[in-house]
Formats: structure tokens, sequence, C-alpha cells
């Protein structure tokens, strides 16, 4: 009985031992890769972003009768008394809200922000061609926009974001002269156009960088005098970076 105990154990051992040989023989499967999720891009989404800006503004009058003064002889007037051309600088700093609709790797969106802004400029010589040279100013105070945008997504999870954007711009200018002393404000509106890249770097955040050219128009804000208006134009190039939270 002892006997057939010990062949039996051995016997069971030694099935035992091949079985483990036989697996150690076998071709070890190295672990499937798992593809990264592609970026989703569709939904609203809130930010912030903040820049700077510079361009060009413009102030033009017909000009001020000569008889206004008395003393012109040969003149019929005295052209362009509030007349200046100037640089604007400053920057802006605001809230951002949009929605994106994607399509494959094409992204469409709608999106509006509204800005805080110190953009301003001034010549010290308005009325150059005038008998008295003087002082005069512009200055944006807030500038928001609403834009189309279409993207497409790049890199190996999509989440790279090159875009086209434009759609209309408003602004609130401030403008003077200081021969009469003299000034006015406008909310007007204009139009905007201009690219930029944005990339997520987390399931809800993105980064995005952005360059808008924004032309306000040309219109007058107020009279040099009675009678005499002042047109003032205004354009500007804005580049500016912020973040976005999608809700999604």
């Amino acid at each position: 009985m002892r006997r057939f105990s010990l062949v039996a154990i051995v016997a069971v051992s030694t099935i035992a031992f091949a079985q483990i040989a036989s697996a150690a023989d076998l071709p070890v499967k190295a672990p499937a890769l798992v593809a990264a999720p592609l970026y989703n891009w569709t939904g609203p989404y809130a930010g912030i972003a903040g820049g700077v800006a510079w361009g060009h503004s413009k102030q033009t009058d017909p000009g001020i009768p000569c008889d206004f003064f008395g003393t012109c002889l040969v003149e019929l007037t005295n052209p362009g008394f509030g007349d200046g051309s100037y640089a604007v600088t400053g920057g802006i700093i605001g809230g951002t809200l949009g929605y994106n609709w994607q399509q494959g790797p094409w992204v469409f969106g709608v999106e509006g922000d509204y800005s805080w802004a110190d953009v301003s400029g001034n010549s010290q010589t308005c009325g150059a061609s005038s008998p008295a040279p003087h002082a005069c100013g512009t200055k944006l105070e807030s500038l928001g926009t609403f834009r189309g945008r279409i993207g497409y997504a790049m890199g190996a999870t999509g989440n790279w974001l090159p875009y086209v954007t434009g759609g209309l711009a408003v602004g609130e200018l401030k403008a003077w002269d200081a021969l009469f002393p003299s000034s006015g404000s406008d909310f007007r509106a204009g139009w905007t156009a201009g690219a930029g890249v944005e990339v997520g770097f987390e399931r809800n955040w993105t980064f995005k960088i952005e360059y808008l050219y924004v032309d306000l128009g040309s219109r007058q804000m107020f009279n040099v005098v009675p009678g005499v208006p002042e047109t003032v134009s205004f354009t500007a190039n804005v580049v500016r970076a912020g973040f976005n939270y999608k809700f999604y």
C-alpha cells in the first residue's frame, strides 16, 4: 500500500512538472496596445482671454469757414481744424462663451466675447494744415465680438485645433479735440476676422492663442464747433491668449 502511494505521488509530480515545463516553452504574448481616445470638441464652453492691441485712428472734419473767425481774406475755408491721424496701443481682458460641433476632424463653432479695453492714442499736431495745430485723441474702452469658427482637429488624439474666425465686432469709443474743447462717445458696430490655434490639455480644459483684425468703421462722434462735425475711424490688431473650460 505504501509502495502504491509512493508511486502515485511520483507520477502526479512528474505530470505536474511536465506541464509547467511545457507552459514555460510557450511564447509570451505582448499586452495589447490600447489606442488613446480621440479628443471631443463638441459642446459648450466658457473662458477668459486677454492680450494686447495696436492700430490706427483718424479724425477728420470738413473745415471751419473763414468768416467764423472773420480773418480769412483769400481762402474760403480753414480746412481740417480737427484733422489728425495717429497710432493707438493698449490691452484688453474679458470673458468668452461658445459652442462647438465636431464632424469627423472638422469643428464648427460660434463664439462671443466681451472685454474691458484700454487702447488709446493721440496726436499733438491735429489740424496741422490749419493755423492752429493742437492735440486730439481716441480711446477704445470696451470690445466685443460675435464670430463663427471653422477648425480642423489634428494630432494623435485630435486635441490640436487650428481655426479661422470672423464676424461682428462692437466697441465703445471716446474721442476728443483740444482746440475748442469738445469730445464725444460712440458705441458702434464693425467687423472682425482672424485665426488661431487651440489645444486641449485636459478633458475639460483648453488653451488658445488667436489674432483678430478689428475695424469699427468711420462715423461722426461730435462737433468741433457747432455745425462742424468730427468723424473718427478706428482699426486695431488684437493678439490674445486664454483658457476655456468645456461643460461636457
